[in-house]
């Protein structure tokens, strides 16, 4: 998502080094009220950056907390509007702002999400977390492909498929992710480690 705004209502009697003071204040100003309205109130910081059509240029970053770990994430860039780009788009003599906005990044914080990468993952271990309309914590799962194991065995009469879901609980864990009724049983391991 990008935004941008000009300042016709600066005179030009105003320097440009002071205009451009001026417009990053009311860019930093706009830009915190955006990001405290979508994850409310979080520490934010702000980090020089260079982006080839602003200057100054800037970065926003939020402390974001997932599982118990804090990291720094940056949410946005901006900056003030390069002078010949906003004349080759036919705007002279006014200056202004510009940003873009990484929604991949608003998602991980509003999903829990703890790497980028994921959303371009097309494992359904990942997709199948999330449906429209509905927010949804992610649940972590392991970065390695399951393992199927296919077993068959005599059932006595009185068999009751919650006594062998206690035996697989209690022999392999976490580590059994899935059983199944395929034409015979399916234990689908998956180890995190």
């Amino acid at each position: 998502m990008e935004g941008l705004r000009f300042f016709p209502e600066l005179s030009q009697a105003v320097p440009y080094d002071d205009r451009v003071a001026i417009v990053q204040e009311h860019l930093k100003s706009t830009l915190e009220g955006m990001v405290e309205s979508i994850f409310g109130k979080v520490e934010m910081r702000w980090v020089d950056a260079y982006f080839p059509f602003t200057h100054p240029s800037l970065e926003l970053e939020i402390f974001f907390e997932v599982r118990g770990f804090g990291q720094w994430l940056e949410v946005l860039g901006c900056g003030v509007l390069q002078r010949q780009i906003a004349e080759h788009g036919g705007v002279v003599d006014e200056v202004g702002w510009a940003f873009g906005l990484g929604l991949e990044r608003l998602a991980m914080v509003l999903f829990d999400i703890p790497d980028i990468r994921l959303f371009w993952s097309t494992d359904a271990r990942f997709l199948s977390q999330f449906k429209d309309g509905v927010i949804t914590q992610f649940k972590p799962y392991s970065k390695y492909p399951p393992c199927y194991k296919d077993v068959s065995f005599w059932l006595a009469p009185d068999f009751h498929e919650n006594n062998l879901f206690e035996v697989v609980r209690n022999v392999a864990g976490d580590m059994v992710e899935q059983v199944s009724w395929y034409p015979c049983w399916r234990f689908t391991y998956c180890a995190f480690e």
